[in-house]
């Protein structure tokens, strides 16, 4: 085993939680400042109990007209 493997940053297998989720969580975590583990923790729990249907569905629909985008420059940048 060789260790851990480089995720491509253009690769199509890429999810509205690569391009939303993952920075979104980051940015309201960290905004308070947990100073340990169980505080840490607690604040990812929060932040996800937080995520509205609607937001969800919002950042879905940004995806798919990203990629219809996408597919329309054959493959050129967003």
């Amino acid at each position: 085993h060789r260790g851990d493997v480089n995720w491509p940053p253009r690769s199509c297998d890429l999810t509205p939680l690569d391009f939303f989720l993952w920075g979104f969580l980051k940015g309201k975590v960290y905004a308070n400042d947990p100073q340990t583990i169980p505080e840490l923790k607690e604040e990812i729990r929060r932040t996800i109990n937080e995520i509205s249907p609607q937001l969800c569905q919002n950042v879905i629909e940004n995806f798919v007209k990203r990629m219809n985008v996408c597919k329309q420059d054959r493959g050129g940048h967003l």
